[in-house]
């Protein structure tokens, strides 16, 4: 009888794992990969799924932003309108001269850091929800941008600006290693470590439960500052691959704020914050990325992704929400106790 039991909980365990967040994700990203390859046996190849990747790099940069500062809880509404002044801001300031590059991108990072500074400074010491916060910073950079240029982006950016969004390494079978997709895995590789590390054990407390936390000495307003912060400075690297792989239009950076959230809730990551995986965000953006070159493959027209893009959003807070009434046993990444495991922040 105990084997039983123990075979049977063992079932249980393998059931749950496969019809959690995380694995669903995945699972979702290979059958739509399987699907695009049916359709276009050509996308397989090395060169193909560079270019792929190439083009998904910025999704998963502004993602893992996104995942920072949703897993403490709060949202930034503002990523898109970011990308999309940086982008313009670039333009109008190399205007062709590739030794204007450096401090242009230089500048654009310190903006990129002010704006998620002040986002989370109005959002934790303000008391203002983040939501109306980030809307707000939207607004604004969206109305800034059009009274700079009148409308019209002027400008250009560089080759050594835009070999960032489009060029690569050169090397046999992968035809070009993408410059975009090495940055984008960088960034991943220093995220997780901070994550693993005590910042990012009292970030995903914090989310879980900020009143324990701070009564456990962390300071809550300093760590989701930091989050908007870091959320600004992805936005701005992510700006800096849109800007050198699509080029400067008026339209850059529309909409990716809801883009970069669909692809982190795809992931599985509560909107609530406290629990969720980085890794499940990324897998999202790929996801998201990956349908997306679907609806192309389909020749879906483009008046149809708006609406198709809501439904994807609505299904995957709605399977969120199942996995949350499951209980912290069932959640890709269990909160850590708050008055245990963070460190003073």
């Amino acid at each position: 009888m105990s084997s039983l039991r123990e075979r049977s909980g063992a079932a249980a365990g393998l059931l749950n794992r496969l019809t959690s967040g995380t694995a669903t994700i995945f699972a979702l990203l290979v059958v739509v990969l399987v699907v695009i390859t049916i359709l276009n046996p050509t996308f397989a190849r090395p060169a193909s799924l560079m270019a792929f990747l190439r083009a998904a790099a910025p999704l998963v940069v502004l993602a893992i932003g996104q995942y920072l500062v949703i897993v403490s809880g709060e949202f930034d509404l503002s990523v898109g309108a970011l990308v999309g002044a940086q982008v313009v801001f670039a333009a109008k300031m190399i205007d062709g001269d590739p030794s204007r590059t450096w401090p242009v991108l230089a500048a654009m990072l310190v903006l990129g850091a002010v704006v998620g500074l002040v986002n989370g400074l109005i959002t934790t010491l303000l008391k203002v929800p983040s939501f109306i916060t980030t809307l707000g910073m939207l607004l604004v950079l969206f109305g800034a941008v059009r009274l700079w240029t009148g409308g019209a982006p002027t400008g250009a950016l560089a080759d050594n600006f835009r070999t960032w969004g489009r060029g690569g390494i050169d090397m046999p079978v992968l035809r070009q290693l993408p410059w975009a997709l090495v940055i984008a895995v960088v960034i991943a590789i220093a995220v997780g470590l901070l994550m693993r590390a005590p910042w990012g054990r009292t970030l995903v407390a914090t989310g879980d439960n900020d009143t324990a936390a701070s009564f456990a000495g962390v300071r809550v307003w300093r760590v989701r500052t930091v989050a908007f912060v870091l959320s600004g400075v992805l936005a701005t690297v992510a700006a800096i691959l849109i800007g050198g792989f699509a080029g400067v239009t008026a339209q850059v950076g529309d909409g990716l704020e809801f883009v970069a959230i669909t692809a982190v809730v795809l992931g599985g990551v509560v909107l609530g914050g406290g629990r969720g995986s980085m890794i499940a965000a990324i897998a999202g953006a790929l996801a998201y990325q990956a349908i997306e070159r679907l609806f192309t493959q389909l020749a879906l027209p483009s008046t149809a992704r708006p609406t198709l893009q809501g439904i994807i959003i609505i299904a995957a807070v709605a399977w969120a929400a199942r996995e949350g009434s499951r209980g912290p046993g069932a959640a890709n990444t269990p909160a850590p106790d708050a008055s245990a495991d963070p460190a003073p922040a």
